[in-house]
């Protein structure tokens, strides 16, 4: 029952495995029998090492390894009492020989099974090990206890995330990690790669993302990049930023694209509702008018230079009075002004040139 539980708590992406697992969990009550009834340091069972071998290749974490030999060592004791128990029990020095006796053995055990399977992680660095690392990295986004996460990267430092797409990624993200002298954590999660760029020394120093940085990232490559934080908390939710805005980045011609450019957009992209009614409140009536184009592009320029009417006519070379007379025009059209309802307008316009993107 112990066994079958932690089994079915695993990925059950590699079950031959765990019928392996259980196989080795019967050699090791017989290896804890033989203890019990006065074998002295019977040799750990061959099946047990070849056991552990096999699960370091198929990419079985050596914890659910250990946690199913703890199962059957408990069961064990369990049996062990229950024949001890009665009306002539074992005198208290023979108990505390044999406590002694399973302790040390039990030990010795997970010993050989942990070298074994270390030994065969050091003559296989391939594929298992991106599989664990993967598992290992899935958990503790999953707010799972990992212990010891075995990639050379330090949880406790300052993070920020990256989800990067496209022919050449991972050596463009190992150049930038460089650049920006970070350590780097990747996995790959079935072709896209996810990552974090950590920091090194101080932790009050988070690794910005500069733009002379995001100018140097391969065209034709996708990249997220999530926001810096300090710790394990910041380097999930590094990680989730980054997710978020990956659609927006797998569209984008204007490179890396951060979350605190685009989060209210990558937010509004995973509400279907939220959307639809963006566009149809903001965009589609000024897109219906003839003069639609203009509108927009007038709207866009506004905004962007942080509603400053001179600012915008310079960027589009209109005079003054024409952008105030079309930002007049855009308002009536609305039926509020711009800035009542402004950062849902901003919103609306950021999906609206992604989906142009996509359209192109």
């Amino acid at each position: 029952m112990r066994v079958s539980a932690i089994s079915e708590a695993t990925d059950n992406s590699y079950p031959p495995q765990l019928v392996s697992l259980r196989s080795a969990v019967r050699a090791a009550l017989d290896y804890g029998i033989a203890v019990i009834e006065g074998a002295t340091d019977p040799p750990v069972p061959v099946e047990l090492l070849v056991r552990a071998r096999l699960s370091a290749r198929s990419g079985v974490p050596l914890e659910t390894v250990l946690r199913c030999y703890f199962a059957g060592y408990v069961v064990l004791e369990q049996v062990m009492w229950e024949e001890i128990v009665g009306d002539r029990p074992p005198a208290r020095a023979y108990l505390q020989r044999l406590a002694r006796v399973k302790a040390v053995s039990f030990e010795r055990l997970v010993a050989a099974v942990s070298q074994e399977y270390r030994q065969e992680l050091t003559a296989r660095p391939g594929p298992s090990v991106d599989r664990r690392r993967i598992r290992q990295i899935r958990g503790l986004l999953a707010g799972e206890l990992v212990e010891p996460f075995e990639a050379p990267y330090d949880l406790d430092q300052s993070h920020i995330g990256l989800i990067a797409e496209g022919p050449g990624a991972l050596a463009a993200l190992k150049r930038l990690a460089q650049e920006m002298n970070r350590s780097l954590l990747t996995a790959i999660d079935e072709g896209t790669i996810w990552a974090w760029l950590g920091a090194r020394g101080d932790c009050n120093d988070p690794p910005r993302f500069e733009p002379n940085a995001a100018n140097r990232w391969p065209e034709g490559l996708a990249l997220a990049v999530g926001e810096p934080g300090n710790g394990l908390t910041a380097w999930r939710r590094s990680h989730l930023q980054a997710k978020a805005v990956l659609p927006l980045a797998r569209t984008s011609t204007r490179g890396p694209v951060r979350y605190r450019e685009v989060a209210l957009a990558a937010t509004a992209l995973q509400n279907d509702l939220l959307t639809a009614s963006l566009q149809e409140m903001f965009v589609l009536p000024l897109e219906e008018r003839g003069d639609g184009s203009a509108l927009l592009e007038t709207l866009d320029a506004y905004l962007a230079t942080d509603a400053n009417v001179s600012s915008a006519a310079a960027s589009l070379s209109l005079s003054r009075q024409t952008v105030s007379s079309r930002l007049r025009a855009i308002e009536a059209i609305l039926g509020h002004s711009i800035g009542k309802h402004r950062a849902a307008i901003e919103v609306a316009l950021e999906l609206r040139h992604f989906e142009a993107e996509i359209r192109a």
